[in-house]
């Protein structure tokens, strides 16, 4: 049966979220969810996952699952609050084990235990999920991460942050646990799906040269156009120039803030016996100064 989908696009942090139903059922699943953050004062609001909700209420649908892509370092994810509101599930590949290991120690997250606890379901690479008379395929794509994966709904890939749009190239590779030869063979694995796939990207920066955002693009597009990875791109020169490109890339503005929710599946860290909740923020300093 057909399957439909809305995107929203937010734009403090450049990122789109999906809600994905099937027609037939109007059984609904949401993908990278995101919270609304102020950096400056710390505050944390959700009119943006909001508007999804009231989407799912608007088009009459009953939201299955709460998707992550991976353990975002550019937004807060939604996916806690909207599974308080709903009761969805939230899932999110089964190597985020290795992620909340690396970060949990990181920020000395004690109630942080790294075995994907946090979520409600770990999916695996060809797993699949039942939506309503469709299905949710999952390839495991890391590179980006260790725990990225591209759902698989109907003739789209949701590829969250592996690909983005052929005149911007493809994700970074210089967090914990990503690399660069490993992201060239999970763009290969999009992009040996059809040719008329169609790509949804989690994210668009507009490159020189374009004014309007945009975040769907296809497999034939993708292997005929893309910046970094074109067809004729071999694995070696693909790594030299992601490496390179990697090398100038600034931290994410709310990576501290973000992955500290992410890992979490959307959620605060407990409070404290005094009732205030707070965010860690590790310093690297001189040495001396500790």
């Amino acid at each position: 049966m057909p399957v439909s989908h809305q995107a929203f696009f937010h734009a403090a942090t450049s990122t789109v979220s999906y809600l994905v139903w099937d027609e037939a059922t109007r059984e609904a699943a949401i993908i990278d969810p995101v919270l609304d953050y102020d950096p400056r004062s710390a505050t944390i609001s959700t009119a943006s996952a909001d508007e999804i909700l009231s989407a799912v209420r608007d088009r009459n649908l009953t939201l299955r699952y709460l998707l992550e892509t991976h353990a975002h370092a550019d937004h807060l994810s939604a996916s806690h609050y909207l599974r308080g509101l709903t009761g969805a599930p939230v899932v999110i590949g089964e190597m985020i084990t290795e992620v909340q290991s690396h970060f949990g120690a990181l920020f000395e997250a004690e109630d942080v235990i790294p075995d994907g606890s946090a979520f409600d379901r770990l999916v695996a690479d060809g797993e699949t999920l039942a939506l309503g008379q469709s299905t949710i395929g999952v390839m495991h794509t890391p590179g980006h991460t260790a725990a990225c994966v591209t759902y698989l709904i109907g003739d789209g890939a949701y590829v969250g942050d592996t690909l983005f749009m052929p005149d911007y190239g493809t994700a970074r590779t210089d967090f914990p646990g990503g690399d660069a030869a490993t992201l060239y063979a999970s763009i290969r694995k999009i992009l040996n799906l059809p040719a008329h796939t169609r790509i949804f990207v989690g994210h668009d920066y507009l490159p020189e040269g374009r004014s309007t955002y945009a975040w769907e693009t296809s497999v034939a597009q993708q292997r005929a156009e893309n910046l970094h990875v074109h067809d004729g791109v071999s694995a070696d020169a693909f790594v030299a120039l992601r490496e390179a490109r990697d090398a100038t890339l600034a931290p994410p503005v709310l990576i501290l803030p973000s992955l500290q929710i992410n890992i979490r599946a959307g959620a605060l860290p407990p409070p404290t016996d005094k009732g205030g909740v707070f965010l860690s923020l590790p310093v690297t300093a001189p040495a001396g100064m500790a």
